[in-house]
């Protein structure tokens, strides 16, 4: 695999100088019963602020479903947007917006420009996922599915990792951004169980976990051999 930090949440490629999250999902509280204690937008921003300033990436590529909601952005929402760019530009970053199947909405709420999909400096491809990409690559990395992994009755989100999984290319899937999503729990799912086209045989994708306490990342068993192990 290329070299890659990953985080809670988010990825860094050093190769590419660019920082990779997906599905914030803005706007999702408004159709939620689920009061968040540090307000959404807040706590995306502020999380968002900290991997900015622990990296210092040239770019910051949002990975689709930026947006919750299909049918309108409010004033709300482009300021949530405004706030993640301003968030990007103030650590020297350039936010690059990639749209997901939410973001039918997206180039309403955004001026800059929007992307199906997006080529980093290290060749690496980002698209949301939810649709196969019109680029080869040696590597893709999408959302789309919001993996997690139950460790010990918990589910912490988690980055699938599949080798060779799509075209010959390796695949990176990230969890939800947003922490009003309570994700997939992938311990037993199979590649039909997945909604991302590039997910086709899932028993080699192996979950990585970000263990905050400890700083560090681990690595679980391919999917294939934890079903057995479960």
């Amino acid at each position: 695999m290329t070299r890659v930090s990953v985080r809670e949440r988010a990825v860094f490629f050093p190769d590419a100088d660019a920082l990779v999250l997906s599905d914030l999902h803005v706007g999702r509280a408004d159709a939620s019963a689920v009061d968040f204690p540090l307000g959404e937008g807040t706590d995306l921003a502020e999380r968002l602020q900290a991997y900015c300033a622990e990296f210092a990436p040239g770019e910051v590529v949002f990975a689709g479903d930026v947006l919750h909601r299909f049918d309108r952005v409010s004033e709300r929402h482009v300021a949530a947007l405004e706030v993640l760019a301003e968030t990007c530009v103030d650590a020297g970053s350039d936010p690059v917006f990639v749209a997901g199947n939410h973001d039918t909405m997206l180039a309403e709420g955004w001026s800059g420009d929007v992307h199906d999909e997006y080529r980093l400096a290290d060749e690496t491809v980002v698209c949301h996922g939810h649709r196969e990409p019109d680029g080869d690559a040696e590597r893709y990395v999408v959302g789309h599915d919001h993996p997690t992994l139950a460790i010990e009755g918990r589910r912490r989100p988690c980055v699938l990792y599949g080798p060779d999984a799509y075209r010959g290319g390796d695949v990176l899937m990230l969890p939800a951004f947003t922490r009003l999503a309570a994700g997939v729990e992938v311990n037993g799912m199979r590649g039909t169980d997945f909604d991302s086209p590039l997910v086709r045989d899932a028993d080699d994708f192996r979950p990585l976990v970000r263990d905050v306490e400890a700083d560090e990342t681990l690595t679980f068993p391919p999917l294939g051999t934890l079903r057995r192990m479960l």
